[in-house]
């Protein structure tokens, strides 16, 4: 079986969760058999695709190949978050990644700027060009990740008849609350609508999808993301002061404010305990300015984006991992925090708290006293900390982008199935 993926970011350039998603979910696939088309809504530029011993427009990897055509690359979400990929240091990683696939080519469309400016103009010019770049190609499904390719997925199904698959790995709702932008609900309404099968991160976005946007329950699959086993947790940063992680974007979905109003809390009963902001957004000079008048200077550091090692030492840093989320989907880097061996604290409101039972303190996001009280427990008994490492540990085992690859093929299967009857 052959699927046409459509996606607008894949590693190494990475602006979030969907970038680390779309690549392990792919790569999955391809150790399942399955033969897979990438095509992204901006080039996978030369600069991260090249090589010395091929020329820069094609590399091949093993039974990979990357296309690249010359483009500027830009996040609709307004830049790289915290754990983006930067080309060129991290290509090498990425292609080493890659190997070892039955077939999964990933090619740009030449998108010219991104995504700044005119940006539902611009998701028109990507579906146009996706209808283009796909004409002579042959495939069985379609699989469009997120609002920004259904426009793109929609008009490919309405010429090839082929069935469509809407993954959903974050909502307006999610993103911006009660203040939608109506343009981006109804792309996202439409190809909800038109898709023959949507998926869902989470049953906590299944929810918003049945409710906000009058999808059948029945038309909705939940598909948990997965993450990359690690056959030995990574070496621990051992000395100094304690620390306590933050890492996403730095905008209301992420609840960057209530990290540091229970920062405060923390430290107003323990001294001595470091908090680390990762990443960056919208919200960032406020949160500056509220760790300032807060005169939380000397404990809270911002480290900015943070790329490749620069995310494994974080993670390997902090004793206890916070993910304060207004509205998470799902929330990978838990996972990855977890898998790294820091302890969790999760917002209720987020959907991978429905998958790590045990491996997690949960708490609601607005609830700052609680959240303080649950990251000085973790940080005054190492007893408790290190049972919730273990039991995340064994939970995150199970989590495995393989698992995620088999349940898409089933769903692709009914449909294939459909098609025959």
């Amino acid at each position: 079986m052959r699927v046409l993926m459509l996606g607008w970011e894949f590693p190494p350039f990475i602006s979030g969760g969907l970038g680390t998603a779309c690549h392990g979910l792919t790569r999955a696939m391809t150790r399942l058999d399955m033969d897979v088309l990438f095509v992204l809504p901006k080039t996978v530029a030369s600069a991260a695709c090249s090589s010395r011993a091929v020329p820069p427009a094609e590399r091949t990897a093993g039974s990979i190949t990357l296309r690249a055509v010359p483009s500027s690359v830009a996040s609709p979400y307004g830049g790289l978050a915290a754990g983006a990929a930067s080309p060129g240091a991290e290509q090498a990683r990425q292609a080493a990644l890659l190997m070892g696939g039955t077939a999964l080519r990933v090619v740009g469309t030449g998108a010219a700027s991104g995504y700044e400016g005119d940006l539902i103009g611009r998701i028109e010019q990507y579906a146009a060009r996706c209808l283009e770049i796909t004409r002579d190609e042959s495939f069985d499904v379609i699989h469009a990740h997120d609002w920004v390719t259904f426009p793109a997925a929609l008009a490919i199904a309405a010429r090839s008849g082929k069935p469509l698959v809407a993954h959903v790995h974050s909502t307006e709702f999610d993103r911006s609350g009660e203040q939608v932008n109506q343009a981006v609900y109804d792309i996202e309404h439409r190809g909800m609508h038109g898709a023959q099968t949507v998926i869902a991160v989470s049953q906590r976005t299944k929810r918003i999808i049945v409710e906000r946007y009058g999808v059948p329950a029945w038309k909705v699959q939940v598909v948990y993301n997965g993450i990359e086993p690690c056959p030995a947790a990574p070496a621990r940063i051992a000395g100094g002061a304690q620390a306590v992680l933050f890492l996403g974007r730095i905008t209301r979905q992420k609840g960057p404010e209530y990290f540091v109003r229970a920062a405060e809390k923390v430290l107003s009963k323990r001294n001595g305990v470091r908090f680390i902001i990762a990443g960056w957004g919208d919200l960032g000079p406020q949160t500056v300015e509220q760790v300032a008048a807060l005169g939380l200077g000397l404990h809270v550091r911002f480290a900015g984006f943070l790329r490749g090692e620069e995310v494994e030492r974080a993670y390997r840093e902090a004793d206890v991992f916070v993910m304060p989320s207004v509205s998470e989907p799902f929330g990978l880097a838990a996972l990855e925090a977890a898998q790294h061996g820091a302890a969790l604290v999760l917002s209720k409101s987020s959907g991978v708290s429905e998958v790590l039972h045990r491996g997690a303190l949960l708490v609601d996001f607005w609830d700052v006293d609680l959240m303080a009280d649950r990251i000085l427990a973790l940080l005054n008994r190492p007893e408790l900390a290190e049972t919730v490492r273990r039991e995340a540990a064994a939970e995150v085992r199970r989590l495995t982008w393989d698992a995620a690859a088999q349940r898409c093929i089933e769903v692709y299967e009914q449909h294939a199935a459909a098609l025959v009857n």
